[in-house]
Parts: structure tokens; C-alpha cells; sequence
């Protein structure tokens, strides 16, 4: 990937999100730089991978829920195609698993929708200069819970059906374990995720993508 800051050649961007008003909202931020421009666009995370082996960007704008294929699968994929791909999550999920998923997966920057007008050209830039960067109200939660203990993914089902409302041996005959063990896992999901109740854990594991809050069942 070329960044010699001399070229006179442009930064292209691919801007993948879902939502037209927001990917031609960013594009005409873009348009007001000089030195930038947007090469390519896409709707789904299949897309994304698609255009950028087309277009060859030397940037992505990765949203992280898209359909047929999420943000993180596809950026796994683009860099399983090309280890020096430069991608920035652009996303409204502020949780710290998030943004740790989406950086495990190869993400070079995690910018939230709501910053979009104070950092999005500074974060494009430092990601085309090979720097990583994360907003800050982000970056301030991961190093919040840097230290925190994680859950296994058997807590993580047992906090699951616990979102769904479904009680202790519900959750055992589902998982195929005893209703013991499930009040354990409980007791150490509390425990890890510092929550006063089954309630509260759920609440603090959506608000930090433990989980996902599309999948709560109402009352």
C-alpha cells in the first residue's frame, strides 16, 4: 500500500454502511478535502469485500452491523486477501467487546457515528499514516476493563438465556447441564461483571457488546 505522502494521487476511501444517507454524508465530508476521495461504496459486508478487491482502496469505513455478512466477518476476510489493508470501524456500538472485536479482526481505527463531524478526517488520516486510533470515549472504556476477568463462553450462554428471560433450569436443560451449575455461572457473571442482580448484568453486557440488544426478547 502506497502512503508516500508526496503522491499527488488522492486517499480513496471505500465507505461501507447500509445506510445511504449516512455513506453520502460521509462522502460529501470527504469531498471537501483535496487530498481524499471516496472510490467506491457498499451496502452489505459482502459488498465491501467485493469493492475493495475491485477498487484496491487505500482506505475502508467499515460499519459493524450490516446484512448478509457483518463488519467484523468482513474485515477478517479483506485482510485474509490483503494483510496491510487499512480499515476503520465506523459504528454506533460504544462498548469496549466491541471495539476489541473489531480490532482482533484486523481493524486499524474505531470511530463512533456520533464523532463523525470532530474526528473522521483526523481519524482517516492517522489510519492512512499506518497509526491506530479509537475515540476516545471508547478508548477510555477498554482501558477501564483491561484488567476485568472475561466471561467463558458457557457464562456467556448462561447470560444469554437469561436476556431472554427464561430461569435457572430453563437455561440447564438448554445448555444440557444441572441447575447447580447454572446458578454457579450466575453467581460468577455477577461476580466479573461487578452487577447487583441478573438484570443489571444484562444491561452492563449489552451496553459493553458482551451482548447484543437485538436479541433481548420484551417483556
Amino acid at each position: 500500500m502506497d502512503t508516500d505522502a508526496t503522491s499527488d494521487r488522492p486517499i480513496r476511501i471505500l465507505v461501507a454502511d447500509d445506510h445511504p444517507a449516512l455513506r453520502h454524508g460521509v462522502a460529501a465530508m470527504i469531498g471537501y478535502e483535496g487530498d481524499m476521495v471516496v472510490c467506491a461504496e457498499a451496502a452489505t459486508g459482502r459488498m465491501a469485500v467485493e469493492e475493495f478487491l475491485r477498487t484496491c482502496p487505500d482506505l475502508v469505513l467499515m460499519d459493524l452491523q450490516m446484512p448478509d455478512m457483518g463488519g467484523a466477518e468482513a474485515i477478517r476476510l479483506i485482510r485474509k486477501h490483503d494483510p496491510d489493508a487499512r480499515i476503520i470501524v465506523l459504528t454506533t456500538y460504544s462498548g469496549d467487546m466491541h471495539a476489541r472485536m473489531a480490532l482482533s479482526a484486523g481493524a486499524i481505527g474505531y470511530l463512533l457515528k456520533g464523532a463523525i463531524r470532530e474526528e473522521l478526517i483526523a481519524t482517516l488520516r492517522a489510519a492512512f499514516g499506518g497509526h491506530r486510533r479509537v475515540t476516545p470515549s471508547v478508548a477510555t472504556q477498554m482501558a477501564q476493563h483491561f484488567s476485568d476477568e472475561t466471561l467463558t463462553p458457557r457464562e456467556i450462554a448462561v447470560l444469554q438465556g437469561i436476556s431472554e428471560g427464561i430461569g435457572n433450569r430453563a437455561i440447564a436443560e438448554q445448555l444440557g447441564i444441572s441447575a447447580g451449575t447454572v446458578k454457579d455461572h450466575v453467581s460468577n457473571i455477577l461476580d466479573k461483571l461487578g452487577a447487583h442482580n441478573r438484570a443489571h448484568a444484562v444491561s452492563i453486557a449489552i451496553k459493553r457488546g458482551i451482548l447484543s440488544g437485538d436479541d433481548i426478547k420484551p417483556d
